[in-house]
């Protein structure tokens, strides 16, 4: 006597649905694994090429640092350079003023200027010339003036006129 009507299969431990299953499964996860790996690798480079913007940007920082130091060294020197200049200009226009002061009957051998003190040597006709036409602006101008003078043969006097200013010019 028969139960069944159908003949009966031979059952597999694993099904073919199963293993259709587990394929699908294994293809996923594969798929995470190449991913997972995929972005593991690219966050290494990314990290490494921000360590190197940060080390290049430290760099960076410092070039302008030592930018700014060398910037203020240059107008430091700059100022200093226009300092000289503006002294340079005064020194020319007070030379050349003092020169402008000097009478054509008086002349001067040599002149010694320092910040101080003016010492002239020259040749006067008479000692009132140079009193009037050369001492008065010079006491104008200095807070002490002293003037030696020197007879010479043809009559005309040598003088050295050594004149101070008590503080210095602002």
């Amino acid at each position: 006597m028969q139960y069944s009507f159908i003949k009966p299969r031979a059952k597999n431990i694993i099904s073919s649905e199963f293993k259709l299953l587990f394929f699908f499964f294994s293809i996923t996860l594969g798929m995470l694994l190449v991913t997972y790996s995929f972005l593991k690798i690219k966050t290494m480079m990314y990290d490494s090429h921000i360590e190197e913007k940060l080390t290049k940007g430290e760099t960076l920082r410092n070039n302008i640092v030592s930018m700014h130091t060398q910037i203020a060294s240059i107008k430091m020197q700059d100022l200093h350079s226009e300092g000289i200049y503006t002294e340079n200009t005064v020194l020319k226009e007070s030379i050349h003023n003092l020169f402008d002061l000097v009478p054509e009957k008086i002349t001067l051998s040599h002149a010694l200027l320092k910040e101080n003190e003016l010492v002239l040597y020259g040749i006067t006709p008479s000692k009132e010339v140079y009193e009037f036409l050369l001492q008065a602006p010079l006491r104008s101008i200095f807070h002490r003036s002293y003037t030696s003078y020197y007879a010479m043969p043809n009559g005309w006097y040598s003088f050295v006129s050594t004149n101070y200013l008590d503080r210095p010019i602002q």
